[in-house]
């Protein structure tokens, strides 16, 4: 464990202050610090000090896909993006849908020392959506599972979501919804359904099929007394009915990804089959629906869904490549450049969006702390200055499915900070 004095940061984009972590933890703010010999110095002159990261929803591929990302690589991408916590998705190779599967995605995590993984246990046993998984025994072993899902896939069976979100209510865990509903977006749905959709020749993914699964399990959630999260929001109908089973006070809650606040369907024009992502981008007024909730609490968190593919996943035509793309890198300078520069949000709103908001909802306790002392030292430095160009080919993830290569954002990740110890610089970027 490293001890560091972290000198002229402003914290949360406010006072320059300094702030020294001892044995992991904030031991003391201010200027004027007694700091003992041997710690660590930086100078964060003209950087803003956050909360470390947290991501809902990462996929890791390992096991199973480790040509597309290890937990390893992941780790790095995470760390490089200014993450201290991310949660892993389920609908891995096997299936993490026992004790044991999660266990060992967390250990795999914990060797790499680079970010703290925790495993989200699949809702149905082999994603089939028929039979429950180890709800329980997922919780109760050394991964400590909270949150469940079916990623990829939507728990489409109203019975099997009401028994389990009956089962997680047990131990305040929370199911992690995939809202598609596979009768009205069919398997091969691959764009948003309209008139560009119709023009491409593609299969379309309506709007309908989102909100109509968000107000079912809004209405599950209420009859059940549990907790339901609605993975990436895409759609201005389904922020109306988060909004609505809110205003209701059903425990709701509801993430968008930094893709989904900037791009849209027009991408898909060129069939580059790097903007295929499920759900898919949707039009413009959709996009604009998603910032205006993420700015008033509608929408709480920010996710990654960080989808890593294998150029041989990724290189066929449209309708048959792989979906997803990469986000772990990225996604503080999209969403800085497309919330905070915009005056929609200041550095407080985007780190309770990125931080804060997304550990309460997974309940990991040592990640998302305001700064104060005695908080554990997750934390990322800022250089909301830094001008920076993506380059695809310099990822620390396995894979190249970047949508954002060659586009060009202000704000960039300095340096993250786990448990007080370094684990990503820029000047490693170099």
């Amino acid at each position: 464990m490293t001890n560091l004095h972290i000198t002229g940061a402003t914290l949360l984009g406010g006072e320059a202050n300094d702030v020294l972590v001892l044995e992991g933890q904030i031991a003391a703010i201010g200027g004027g610090l007694d700091v003992p010999q041997g710690v660590e110095s930086i100078d964060a002159d003209g950087l803003a000090l956050l909360p470390g990261f947290v991501d809902l929803h990462t996929h890791l591929r390992e096991p199973g896909r480790e040509d597309a990302e290890t937990i390893a690589t992941g780790a790095a991408a995470a760390a490089f993006g200014g993450f201290t916590a991310v949660l892993a998705m389920a609908n891995t190779n096997p299936v993490t849908d026992t004790a044991e599967a999660a266990e060992r995605v967390l250990d795999l995590g914990r060797a790499t020392g680079l970010v703290d993984v925790q495993p989200i246990g699949a809702v149905t046993k082999g994603l089939a959506g028929e039979e429950l998984a180890e709800l329980a025994l997922m919780h109760r072993s050394r991964a400590n599972v909270r949150v469940f899902s079916d990623d990829g896939r939507c728990v489409h069976d109203a019975r099997v979501m009401r028994r389990a979100l009956e089962y997680v209510r047990a131990f305040g865990g929370v199911v992690s919804q995939h809202s598609q509903d596979p009768d009205l977006a069919g398997s091969s749905a691959c764009c948003h359904e309209g008139e560009l959709s119709g023009r491409l020749g593609l299969p379309g993914w309506p709007a309908v099929a989102e909100s109509s699964i968000i107000a079912r399990d809004a209405q599950l959630a209420q009859h059940t007394g549990s907790r339901v999260h609605v993975a990436h929001v895409t759609t201005a109908e389904g922020v109306e009915v988060v909004r609505w089973a809110k205003a209701r006070g059903i425990d709701l809650t509801a993430e968008v990804t930094p893709h989904h606040l900037l791009l849209t369907q027009d991408l898909v024009s060129g069939y580059d089959p790097t903007f295929k992502v499920n759900p898919p981008l949707r039009p413009s007024e959709d996009v604009e629906a998603l910032r205006a909730a993420l700015v008033d609490g509608t929408i709480d968190a920010v996710a990654t869904d960080h989808a890593p593919h294998a150029r041989h996943d990724k290189e066929h035509a449209f309708v048959d490549a792989a979906f997803g793309m990469l986000g772990l890198e990225t996604a503080f300078a999209v969403v800085h450049d497309t919330m905070v520069l915009s005056g929609a949000l200041d550095l407080a709103g985007l780190a309770d969006r990125m931080s804060t908001a997304p550990a309460r909802i997974a309940g990991l306790s040592d990640h998302g702390r305001a700064l104060e002392v005695g908080a554990p030292a997750n934390l990322v430095l800022i250089d909301t200055e830094a001008n920076q160009t993506v380059d695809a080919e310099a990822s620390h993830s396995q894979s190249r499915n970047n949508p954002w290569h060659g586009m060009s954002f202000t704000g960039a990740v300095h340096t993250t900070i786990l448990r007080g110890r370094v684990t990503a610089t820029l000047q490693e970027h170099a």
